[in-house]
């Protein structure tokens, strides 16, 4: 079942990112989707219940509209700064420290890597619970964990 859910995600992923829909494009995807899930079907889907997968891959696929518009705005935001007159007095780099409420490794890592696409923060470390981010001004500090972590 992890194999199955792993292959539906990537393969999903694939269709997204190709934008292509020819025969050559989708069974190099088919192939390619298959050959990782199937050497790495147990990294994404580890100590979920059967009837827990679905829901876990349900619940991956709402968060990625959601992130992708974050990812968007920051853009936005990162182009403001960058073009603002005074920039130098706008951006106020810092590393903030924060306690996580998540668990589970695959939620951590979710998290860390969505701090890190959204651009103005990096995830530099995630150590006993805390994570360390670098953020590129006040506001983008501010914003953590937030509900990016409820998302996830």
């Amino acid at each position: 079942m992890a194999f199955l859910a792993s292959f539906v995600v990537l393969f999903l992923f694939w269709i997204l990112i190709s934008g292509r829909f020819d025969l050559f494009h989708l069974s190099m995807g088919i192939i390619s989707c298959a050959i990782v899930s199937h050497i790495s079907h147990d990294l994404l889907f580890t100590d979920i219940k059967a009837k827990n997968r679905l829901t876990e891959v349900v619940r991956f696929l709402k968060y990625l509209p959601w992130l992708f518009y974050q990812i968007i705005v920051a853009n936005v935001y990162i182009a403001y700064l960058t073009l603002h007159p005074r920039m130098l007095r706008h951006i106020d780099p810092r590393i903030i420290r924060f306690r996580t409420r998540l668990k589970k490794d695959l939620s951590l890592a979710t998290f860390g890597n969505s701090i890190t696409l959204t651009p103005g923060t990096i995830t530099v470390l995630i150590k006993e619970g805390y994570y360390y981010v670098h953020a590129l001004d006040r506001f983008a500090a501010q914003a953590l964990p937030g509900d990016m972590e409820k998302r996830v």
